[in-house]
């Protein structure tokens, strides 16, 4: 089928990236979160990052304001049902997600194909619990979604060819690259990162080495453009917990059990760059390494 409009819910650090690359392409964007503030700084941000791309020469002004004119913002999720294609980037929460999908099952049109932004949680399990399981599959953005070139593809069990076929040629008109994953727990992407991300959180836990020593090990002995302990402030550690649960529950492997630091991390609010506090400190100039 042909995609037209596309509808994205949550419009926070993945939603407004992906309303910004969508509208950039050409696609009518409806972009809805529970919070008119946070669509409000979703605009602010994407008119932000656009802006950039212009100063770098990358887009033209023209490009930009026609983006900009293609995305509307909404609280009302039924708004939504009759997209072409709608891409659900909530919080990396299974119930939420189901409560977004059924309150969206008695507003979508027959042929809306229904995806997930979801870095973990199983596309099949999600899928089961809408009225269109053959339409249904995960469409996972990188983060931030204007700038990484991959978004993986992933059919649960029931999805149909037809809809991996209209996901694949969105992908391919936003100018990214496809990499097709599994229904496994963290697909690709995930499943290499996060247990590397857990493993150097281990390795602060033990004492092998410092916030710094181990990040500087990994960029300048590895060639990482960041190091393990950064990456997981950017990612957020509520995220790379979730994560690590999700492997660690639906693997059954001990070698992927999360650090108890990073639990202890989470449970003290300390989140990373979005709560000012992570493995480094961000409230002041400079980040600086949190203990």
């Amino acid at each position: 089928m042909a995609i037209r409009n596309v509808g994205v819910v949550g419009a926070g650090q993945m939603g407004n990236g992906i309303a910004h690359v969508l509208a950039l392409a050409g696609y009518e964007v409806r972009l809805t979160d529970i919070s008119a503030e946070a669509l409000a700084a979703a605009m602010a941000l994407v008119a932000r990052n656009l802006d950039r791309q212009v100063k770098r020469d990358t887009i033209t002004a023209e490009a930009r304001d026609a983006a900009l004119g293609r995305i509307a913002t909404t609280t009302d999720l039924a708004t939504l049902g009759p997209s072409d294609l709608i891409i659900e980037a909530a919080t990396e929460n299974e119930e939420v997600k189901h409560r977004i999908f059924a309150d969206l099952a008695p507003h979508l049109g027959p042929e809306t194909i229904l995806t997930t932004n979801t870095s973990s949680i199983s596309i099949t399990r999600l899928a089961s619990r809408t009225d269109r399981p053959e339409k249904f599959m995960g469409f996972h953005f990188m983060n931030p979604v204007p700038v990484m070139q991959l978004v993986e593809l992933i059919r649960g069990i029931a999805t149909d060819q037809p809809t991996f076929d209209a996901c694949a040629g969105v992908v391919e008109r936003l100018g990214k690259t496809a990499a097709t994953a599994t229904d496994y727990p963290a697909f690709i992407v995930n499943r290499l990162l996060i247990p590397m991300i857990n493993e150097a959180v281990y390795a602060l836990f033990e004492g092998v080495g410092d916030v710094r020593s181990i990040d500087m090990a990994m960029r300048l002995g590895a060639n990482h453009p960041m190091g393990p302990l950064e990456l997981a402030d950017f990612i957020g550690l509520d995220t790379c917990l979730a994560i690590m649960n999700v492997l660690y529950d639906g693997l059954a492997d001990s070698k992927y059990r999360p650090c108890p630091l990073l639990v202890k991390y989470v449970e003290a609010g300390w989140l990373g760059r979005k709560a000012g506090r992570g493995f480094y400190d961000y409230r002041g100039a400079e980040p600086v390494p949190s203990r």
